[in-house]
């Protein structure tokens, strides 16, 4: 068997790491450097050129020279090189195929497999051109991983940060990616996703030649082309003094003319404006969607290399009010991850097993009668955006007649209220017996993964009947034998959280107790089930970890503190000192963990969280 790498495919450059030694190493190319230009050029020979020197020929051979080309991966775009059509993914194809020659060359051995980073916006169709051109490059890729994720994991293992809330800030040359991710146990989980496809380094190096055009009294549109991409490579490169130096000074030669500008980093961030609110906007959509205030933050980690301008990093430390940000190899910070989770997949020893999710990146419904307006149902939200995938949820539904024999549920993807007004995939229809409204109950299951397949199982409780509608992306080619493969995976999926073994148990221990105290401390234990069983009602994975380790600490409590000789029967007054007092060797995360769950606890208590 091969080595397995790790790859940050990006839009600008791309990376390559592997895991050696106890450590993710980056892998450098031909050239000696770590990072390879994401552009391909082709002469009419037939002679290919990937990176460096494709770059340059972004000059000279524009007609036949791409880049930026991940921007449309999964999409039926064309680009027309020397005479012959290429798409997005065969691009893609050529620069991980050169990473790959890269990479045995400087292991010395075979690479069979790449673990490769993709946006966490990507949908399915992107993810599955994205592995499609790992094996037209000639990897076995079977994990796709994203790209907040591997960053949020390289950062992790680096400061050893057990349990935090991560920002994960992605901000590129062409675009910007804002994710929050949270990391417990072995879980790194994305919360929410958002960002801006048009927003990057670039966009500086556009406003630094506006500026330079302005100051110069010019008028862009009177000189050549090749005179304007003169003036944006000097602005590039301005950009860049910027960052090592408060001030820069750009000089241009035109039309046998020298020109120059004096900037400073103040005056940039003046002309920024309009660009740092852009760059505010998504952070604001993660942490509403992701339910955090920019307090529950434990990280914020800069990736990208304009992260590296500081003037993106004061903005950040300005709008998020704090200064511990994080800015650990900002370029390679993905493909590091990457490499570390090559590790995780080779299961070697120096690194603990981790469960990286992916997200929903739409919601999933189903019908709803509408009382107010029976022509038009209302969508019940069964799978909601930014869920961790792949997911299971259930719920049951009634009839809404006298005499209903029957039941059909369309499943819809979507955003709005009403159910019409969102994307119909499908429908699933099975017969009820004929009884009064609201007797006869159906359990309506949805599971999903990030490969594109839906299955919706429907059963009647009365009768045990069932059906099943399995709905998958016709653009994504499966063979049956690689859909059989999946269904099983999602089989696995469908059982209820309350029906698994570590939530039995955690249950089972809980009723014991229940038996064995009085008084008080009887009550409190039947809150906390209660609390516990809220959570499992919503199905969501990570929560459901956070409270049974909760139920768990109580239940400690119980045992050691209540069920001894005469203290049997005590209060649980004394439980946050008990906490703080038996976990002194703990950590300062987990003691904030646990504070963060009995704040939770405790407006539950109120009826201020419901389920």
């Amino acid at each position: 068997m091969g080595k397995i790498i790790g790859i940050d495919l990006g839009t600008t450059n791309s990376a390559a790491a592997v895991w050696e030694n106890g450590e993710s190493h980056l892998i450098p190319n031909a050239f000696g450097d770590y990072l390879t230009p994401s552009v391909v050029s082709m002469d009419r020979d037939g002679t290919v050129y990937v990176g460096r020197i494709a770059k340059e020929r972004l000059v000279t051979h524009p007609a036949d020279t791409a880049s930026v080309f991940k921007r449309f991966m999964g999409t039926e775009k064309i680009y027309s090189l020397a005479g012959k059509k290429y798409h997005p993914e065969e691009l893609s194809a050529l620069v991980l195929k050169r990473l790959k020659e890269d990479a045995e060359r400087y292991l010395g051995e075979e690479v069979t497999e790449a673990i490769i980073s993709v946006p966490a916006y990507f949908n399915d169709l992107a993810r599955n051109a994205t592995k499609n051109a790992g094996e037209l490059a000639g990897f076995h890729v079977e994990r796709i991983i994203n790209e907040p994720s591997a960053a949020a994991l390289y950062y992790q293992c680096r400061s050893q940060m057990e349990d935090a809330v991560m920002l994960v800030f992605d901000f590129g040359g062409g675009t910007l990616d804002v994710s929050l991710v949270e990391c417990f146990d072995n879980i790194v989980e994305i919360l929410a996703v958002s960002g801006d496809n048009h927003l990057g380094g670039s966009d500086f190096d556009q406003l630094i030649a506006d500026m330079f055009w302005k100051s110069c009294g010019l008028l862009r549109n009177r000189f050549s082309a090749e005179d304007a991409a003169i003036v944006l490579e000097r602005a590039e490169k301005c950009k860049f003094e910027l960052t090592v130096q408060d001030a820069a000074q750009m000089c241009v030669t035109l039309a046998g003319r020298e020109y120059q500008m004096e900037i400073s980093r103040k005056e940039l961030i003046r002309e920024a404006e309009p660009l740092f609110e852009r760059m505010a906007q998504p952070i604001r959509h993660v942490l509403s969607d992701g339910q955090k205030s920019a307090r529950e933050v434990d990280a914020v980690v800069l990736v990208g290399g304009s992260c590296k301008m500081p003037v993106v990093q004061k903005y950040l430390n300005y709008l998020l009010q704090r200064t511990d940000i994080a800015v650990v190899s900002p370029d390679y910070m993905i493909a590091l991850g990457a490499g570390v989770y090559a590790g995780i997949k080779e299961r070697d020893e120096d690194i603990k097993d981790m469960l990286l999710t992916d997200i929903c990146p739409f919601s999933l419904g189903v019908p709803q009668y509408n009382k107010a307006d029976p022509n038009r149902d209302l969508c019940d939200v069964m799978i909601e955006r930014n869920m961790a995938l792949p997911v299971s949820r259930e719920i049951v539904m009634t009839t809404v007649h006298d005499r209903q024999t029957r039941m059909r549920f369309e499943i819809y993807q979507g955003e709005a209220m009403y159910a019409e007004d969102n994307l119909p995939l499908g429908s699933i229809t099975i017969p009820v017996p004929a009884g009064p409204e609201g007797k006869e109950k159906v359990r309506v299951r949805y599971t999903y993964d990030i490969n594109g397949i839906l299955v919706v199982d429907v059963q009647v409780i009365s009768t045990g009947r069932e059906k099943q509608l399995v709905i998958r992306n016709d653009k994504i080619k499966l063979s049956e034998e690689e859909l059989k493969k999946r269904l099983e995976q999602l089989n696995k999926l469908k059982i209820h959280p309350r029906d698994l073994e570590e939530n039995r148990l955690v249950l089972a221990r809980a009723e014991r107790l229940h038996r064995e105290t009085t008084g008080r401390i009887r009550e409190l234990l039947e809150e906390r089930v209660q609390y516990f069983n809220d959570y499992l009602g919503r199905q969501d994975r990570l929560s459901i970890n956070k409270a049974r380790k909760q139920l768990n600490l109580f239940l400690d409590y119980v045992e050691e503190r209540c069920l001894q000789g005469t203290t049997l029967g005590r209060t649980a007054d004394g439980f946050p000192e008990w906490y703080e007092s038996s976990r002194q060797a703990a950590n300062a995360g987990e003691q904030e963990d646990y504070r963060k769950e009995e704040q939770k606890y405790e407006r539950w208590r109120g009826g201020h969280l419901t389920s």
